[in-house]
């Protein structure tokens, strides 16, 4: 039997005084995002439109170099202060909400199985006392240094989906450094969780986990993936040291499939909203919950769906109906304090240094493969601010009541105006920066990564940090291209670069892109709201739930919700693409000059230290 949305099909009861035919019936969904600083709200209506938008910065604890904790009990009031400033401030009627999706960092989150209660994840005494309830290990966090070496020391034949090797982000890391370090009682009584699937825990009292958290995040291989039979494989974790968590069918880690727990893809219903989430969000309980994903996937829900004449002209906000294949084309950049790069396939793609490839994550039977810069808005940051002119730079861009960038920008065009040159690019032909000061995730793959810098003057002036500026973008733009590479070499046909995030309002940076990549580069039309946009879109699969248990397919959802973007194309000037094309050739002989002179210099001192 087809599918029929019940929103859509007259079935549910008007939302208004049935009376007035006039007035129809208004569908709102909510999409909240948990980010690295902050909770997010944002309330949809059923043509797409955000219609409220509130968010409130959460806490974050560093007990010692390279912890970062937080608190579930904190992350959850700040997202209902944000349900609930976004309702207010916009007049949204409470009853109009028919579906809630979520979305957070992919970080680890620790109850105790008996009682639901948080478990502190600070060391060395693991308890409650004066009020910590720090449950959350945030990806960023760095403390499992010798549990990340110990599980790839295995190569186990599932680290082929995690890219290669389990990064110290991911969460099997973090929940071994708890059995290592938690006394053992303590650890026996813990159940663990994705930041996401806790918070639909938090909303629904759900056991159910997503697909993307267990796959992407802790090595769970969906079943008939490679002979997997369960999805949790119980050698590899006995070999590191997890056994215990194999015991009653992996249940403290989310279960069985269809024995002792549940697994779904994004916004598949999980349940509905409890009584008491419902009040603490100001909202009826019975509100559809759908299965949460990780923050950078719902930055692909609600970016690649746009209709986009890619080829050029004019933007199509109509028809044609886009098909589930341009999703194979299209590459999702999420950017924020770093970028996640997003790339949907029919078939298993593998490529080194890029994680995945992911089934069943978003789109039942559908792969996904996530690449990332380890820092870009960061290393803007950082490069920025640690010159010696910043200051002076600064306090010019205040009296144009600019920002640091948007003035940078405007300095860089004066300095090409003023030099007769072609274009910006051509200001930094000398200037070769290598930008992995945070490391390299992908395609490297490689944390010990550095940057280095070719063309360094003695130029102390808000000149030289222009040039320092643009060559960072011209960093990132070039490596966002040898990511593409590697992944088409591999397999994958991207064809276009689908960004989110405030770097989208950088045009000299999405110029460069653009060009680099020599693609269309798509910039949404809600530029900082796209991921919590994707959350609110998990919302409305959830709330098209039919009494038979189907629900409108994703990829449709995300045709009749997106909204038309603007598209940026590479620059045709012949001049640029033969400059860029040459510091590309630059770009990777830094990269590959970097490992060799660490190698040669490891071998040339090999035995010195004692």
């Amino acid at each position: 039997m087809p599918y029929r949305n019940p929103a859509r099909s007259g079935s549910r009861q008007m939302s208004v005084d049935p009376h007035n035919e006039l007035n129809p019936e208004k569908n709102h969904y909510i999409g909240i995002d948990v980010g690295t600083g902050s909770a997010r709200a944002c309330i949809m209506n059923d043509k797409g439109d955000i219609v409220g938008l509130a968010s409130e910065n959460i806490g974050l604890w560093q007990p010692e170099t390279g912890y970062y904790e937080q608190s579930t009990t904190n992350i959850w009031r700040c997202i209902c202060s944000s349900i609930q400033r976004a309702m207010s401030q916009h007049n949204i009627d409470p009853n109009s909400i028919r579906g809630i999706g979520f979305d957070a960092t992919c970080s680890l989150t620790v109850f105790r199985e008996d009682t639901d209660e948080p478990v502190s994840v600070t060391g060395p005494k693991f308890d409650n006392a004066d009020g910590n309830d720090r449950n959350v290990i945030l990806w960023l966090d760095h403390r499992p240094v010798e549990e990340t070496k110990k599980i790839n020391a295995t190569n186990h034949n599932l680290l082929r989906y995690v890219g290669g090797s389990m990064s110290i982000e991911m969460e099997i890391p973090k929940v071994l450094w708890l059995k290592n370090n938690m006394p053992k009682e303590l650890f026996d009584k813990c159940k663990f969780y994705d930041l996401g699937d806790a918070l639909t825990h938090m909303a629904t009292g759900s056991e159910t986990r997503s697909f993307c958290s267990v796959v992407c995040k802790q090595g769970y291989v969906p079943v008939g993936v490679d002979g997997s039979v369960k999805g949790w494989q119980e050698d590899f974790l006995t070999e590191i040291g997890l056994k215990d968590l194999c015991e009653d069918n992996f249940k403290r880690m989310g279960g069985v499939d269809g024995v002792n727990g549940r697994y779904l893809t994004a916004g598949e219903l999980i349940g509905t909203l409890s009584e008491k989430a419902g009040a603490d969000m100001g909202l009826p309980a019975g509100i559809a919950v759908g299965s949460a994903v990780i923050d950078a996937y719902a930055g692909w829900i609600g970016t690649v769906g746009a209709k986009v004449n890619l080829s050029g002209g004019s933007i199509d906000a109509g028809k044609p109906k886009n098909d589930v294949s341009q999703a194979f084309t299209r590459l999702a950049a999420v950017a924020g304090t770093s970028t996640c790069h997003l790339a949907m396939s029919e078939k298993p793609v593998f490529v080194n240094g890029v994680w995945g490839p992911y089934r069943d994550v978003l789109i039942p039977d559908y792969w996904l493969a996530e690449g990332g810069q380890s820092a870009t808005g960061e290393l803007l940051k950082h490069v920025v601010e640690t010159h010696p002119a910043f200051q002076e730079a600064m306090s010019v861009a205040e009296t144009f009541n600019a920002n640091i960038y948007d003035y940078l920008n405007e300095h860089l065009t004066e300095l090409q105006q003023r030099a007769g040159a072609p274009a910006i690019s051509y200001l930094g032909r000398h200037f070769f920066f290598y930008g992995d000061l945070f490391g390299n995730r992908s395609p490297v793959a490689d944390p010990d990564m550095k940057g280095s810098l070719i063309g360094l003057s003695s130029d102390k002036s808000i000149d030289g940090l222009a040039l320092y500026y643009y060559g960072t973008m011209e960093f990132i733009a070039l490596q966002t291209h040898q990511i593409i590479e590697q992944m088409n070499n591999a397999g994958h046909v991207i064809s276009s670069i689908f960004m989110s995030g405030s770097q989208c309002q950088n045009p000299v940076l999405m110029s460069l892109m653009a060009t680099a990549c020599n693609m269309p580069v798509l910039i949404p039309r809600y530029v900082h709201a796209a991921v919590v946009h994707g959350a609110a879109m998990l919302g409305a699969k959830a709330a098209s739930t039919d009494k038979q248990g189907k629900s409108e397919p994703l990829w449709d959802i995300m045709d009749r919700l997106s909204k038309a973007g603007k598209a940026v194309y590479p620059n045709k000037d012949e001049g640029e693409k033969k400059l860029l094309a040459a510091k590309y050739k630059v770009f990777l002989k830094q990269c590959e000059e970097q490992r060799q002179y660490r190698n040669e210099i490891d071998d040339a001192i090999t035995g010195w230290k004692r």
